[in-house]
């Protein structure tokens, strides 16, 4: 009997033994972009950032023109002001001046009407006495009704002038005012989209545009990488996919960094990647492989870079 022959349980024994070596999985870096831009249109005024830079939160990165806008601006605050002026006016009623003028007149109405009555009074008792005609008589008593119908006119138009304006005039100027502010806050809006900062701090990937070049509405003039928007993307075979679920930890090995990242799956796609057009067998059931998401935890893919090549293998 040959030694080989001999040796071969014993092999076979000591490699069921040994340990099991984690399957690894080629794939690479992907990462989802934050693209920057404006809802309005304009010329490209001030790029403030260069591509490759990284900034922080709420760090400026383009101004598009905006003079139209801030001569809007400015009108909405002129009419704003106007409208919310005449509301007060409405309120206040008539001015101290033209009170007083009504103060004085109603004084006037009062001590004519005082004059008249005595005069009436008088001219009651001649009459009666048959000393003057019946005309004289009621010449005095309807220049008395006249003088206090006056007193009651004047009276009501001081009143009237202390009110201030009618309560349907009031409204209207409220919904003027309402709609004036209405108006200065769009205009200030369109304003603030005019530059536009960063929402998250990141790297910036690339620059869209130039300074010069119009910009349509909505389109992105600077595209961002946040570190946290940086996953790892790899492809498992039909075999081991099963296996995998989301939250377990996986080592993300690159070239150039002597110690792998670690990473934990956080998508695990429900269809194969590729699909043999054939029916399901057992051979060709090899040949399918899906795709598996991983992202890195806080801060750890800051200074990577999307399309890496990377292999992976399941954490112990």
């Amino acid at each position: 009997m040959r030694l080989s022959a001999l040796l071969a349980p014993a092999l076979m024994l000591l490699a069921g033994c040994a340990p099991r070596v984690p399957p690894g999985y080629q794939g690479y870096l992907e990462g989802e972009f934050v693209y920057v831009g404006s809802p309005l249109a304009g010329r490209l005024e001030t790029l403030a950032v260069a591509k490759g830079a990284r900034v922080e939160a709420g760090s400026a990165l383009f101004t598009l023109e905006r003079a139209a806008e801030l001569a809007a601006q400015r009108q909405a605050a002129d009419q704003q002001r106007s409208a919310a002026a005449r509301l007060e006016d409405l309120k206040k009623g008539s001015r101290p001046s033209e009170l007083a003028t009504l103060a004085a007149r109603l004084e006037q109405a009062r001590a004519a009407t005082e004059l008249s009555q005595l005069e009436f009074a008088r001219q009651e008792n001649l009459f009666k006495s048959h000393t003057i005609a019946a005309s004289d008589y009621d010449r005095a008593r309807l220049a008395h009704e006249q003088n206090v119908h006056a007193v009651d006119e004047i009276s009501a138009q001081l009143d009237t002038a202390r009110l201030g304006g009618r309560p349907d005039a009031i409204a209207s100027a409220a919904a003027d005012v309402s709609a004036a502010t209405a108006a200065r806050e769009r205009a200030d809006w369109n304003v603030q989209q005019k530059t536009q900062a960063a929402p998250c701090a990141g790297l910036v990937f690339d620059t869209l545009y130039r300074e010069g070049e119009f910009v349509a509405a909505g389109n992105p003039v600077v595209a961002l990488l946040p570190p946290e928007n940086l996953k790892v993307r790899f492809f498992v075979p039909e075999s081991d996919f099963a296996a995998l679920k989301a939250g377990d930890r996986v080592r993300v090995a690159l070239t150039g960094h002597s110690e792998p990242l670690e990473a934990h799956v956080s998508y695990l796609s429900p269809r194969a990647e590729y699909t043999p057009p054939i029916l399901y067998n057992r051979d060709n059931r090899a040949k399918l492989v899906f795709m598996i998401e991983a992202v890195f935890s806080a801060g750890a893919a800051r200074d990577l870079h999307p399309g890496q090549p990377v292999d992976v293998t399941l954490a112990k």
